[in-house]
């Protein structure tokens, strides 16, 4: 178990300020993977997780969809194993397996009892060296995003609302805005040379970083590692590009209609400060909770309980509700859902009228310390499991070369003081803001 000091006024440990130790060990083979292993011996199970510095916004024009398409093809066999048998071999050995894409990074993970570790790497190992790319799978596959576009976004009520409907109100360049889900006309329109040249540029060894967590000996994953990963050709990477953008200088508003939504919703995002600059960032981070986590929260109190504007509130910040797993530039986000009869526009001055009453009045450091307390107990509660500490500490070594982020982010978020969330309240003008109202029912 990590170890903690930091007492309260009682002489009780406080979350706030307890210093993990989690030990984390890594290591780089010539190809120019990178490997974090963080060893575990409390219970004899393990997760595997490979993380590519691909997503989203890696897509080239007229291929919107494709780090999402590309993600499906992954499991569809590889040089060594048939089409389904990834998940039979992993689910034989009493394990699970999943990936997912995100704005900046496309993941893949197993978790397993730790007697199967090597069969992880091995598997893991077998597609990063080649996955089977042939027109039967390519067709297969965009079918099969397809449909999950359609479950997802099309026949959902608040499908796209606000991810993927917002950015193009935020922002203006094409990898910031465009719809990270994929149209059906790119998907289609994929060709198996475009999966080869996706694959080649993006799914290098060096483009990757590997995480081990569990009941292992991080000499022996080593030895593993290079036996299974250390042949896989090297390949040249470039850093990924800058996204960021010039700041708003004046409000943006669109409006989109939802035939499927039962009511009305509006949504407001301001641009944060570079989330790889935390000691800006993190004030942004918890002033999102300030303002919504709980009954208690400044405008979960305003809007719901005094004057019963709205349904349900939240905030959060990156377009995939992670604050820590996207680069710059990432959105500060509110979403607010209310009743037919209540305009966008009172919904919109209550959330001004908050937002500037708590960059002119401050707040408490006790209501600050409370709401990293939360925080923390959640963190902590998400990275007990080894698949937690395997993806929490992956997205700090792909984006910030810093897997250990995963023991100093409770003693960073303590740092946080009531005058940086004020501050970070006054940032959040109605010149610098994008605005979306979702109307229920078609266009007029």
């Amino acid at each position: 178990m990590p170890s903690s000091t930091g007492t309260s006024v009682i002489g009780v440990p406080t979350l706030a300020s307890r210093k993990l130790s989690y030990p984390i060990e890594r290591g780089r083979l010539k190809n120019g993977l990178r490997v974090v292993v963080l060893p575990d011996r409390t219970s004899p199970v393990v997760a595997v997780a490979v993380y590519y510095d691909v997503g989203m916004r890696s897509e080239p024009e007229g291929r919107t969809g494709f780090a999402h398409l590309f993600e499906h093809l992954m499991f569809q066999g590889s040089a060594n194993l048939k089409k389904t048998d990834h998940f039979s071999y992993v689910q034989g050995a009493g394990g699970v397996l999943n990936g997912s894409t995100h704005v900046d990074y496309t993941n893949y993970y197993e978790v397993l009892p730790s007697t199967a570790t090597e069969l992880a790497l091995f598997l893991e190992a077998d597609r990063m060296r080649s996955v089977a790319l042939t027109q039967e799978n390519l067709e297969n596959q965009v079918a099969v995003v397809q449909n999950e576009i359609r479950v997802n976004v099309q026949n959902r009520p608040y499908g796209g609302f606000p991810w993927l409907q917002i950015p193009p109100v935020l922002f203006e360049s094409f990898a910031n805005t465009h719809d990270g889900y994929g149209s059906f006309v790119d998907l289609e329109a994929a060709t198996l040379e475009d999966a080869q040249s996706f694959f080649d540029r993006y799914y290098a060894p060096a483009n990757a970083v590997l995480t081990v967590a569990g009941d292992v000996d991080p000499d022996q994953v080593m030895t593993w590692v290079e036996e299974q990963f250390g042949d896989i050709p090297k390949r040249a990477v470039t850093s990924p590009p800058a996204f960021t953008e010039p700041e708003l200088t004046e409000e943006r508003r669109a409006v989109v209609h939802d035939p499927l939504a039962p009511a009305p919703a509006v949504a407001m995002a301001w641009r944060t400060p570079n989330p790889k600059a935390l000691a800006a960032y993190l004030p942004h981070v918890v002033l999102a909770e300030v303002l919504t986590d709980g009954d208690s929260a400044r405008l979960q109190d305003r809007l719901l309980l005094k004057d019963r504007i709205a349904t349900s509130v939240s905030g959060y910040l990156g377009i995939m509700g992670d604050p820590l797993d996207a680069r710059d530039p990432t959105p500060m986000m509110l979403e607010v859902h209310h009743a037919p009869e209540v305009a966008a526009d009172t919904v919109i001055s209550a959330v001004d009228e908050e937002l500037s009453r708590l960059a002119t009045d401050g707040l408490g450091q006790d209501e600050v310390d409370r709401t990293v307390a939360r925080m923390t107990s959640r963190y902590l509660r998400d990275i007990d499991p080894v698949l937690g500490r395997a993806t929490h500490a992956a997205v700090f070594e792909q984006q910030r070369g810093k897997a250990e982020l995963l023991n100093d982010l409770p003693g960073l978020l303590a740092k946080v003081t009531a005058a940086q969330v004020r501050k970070a309240a006054g940032t959040l003008g109605t010149d610098n803001r994008a605005v979306l109202e979702l109307r229920p029912g078609g266009a007029a």
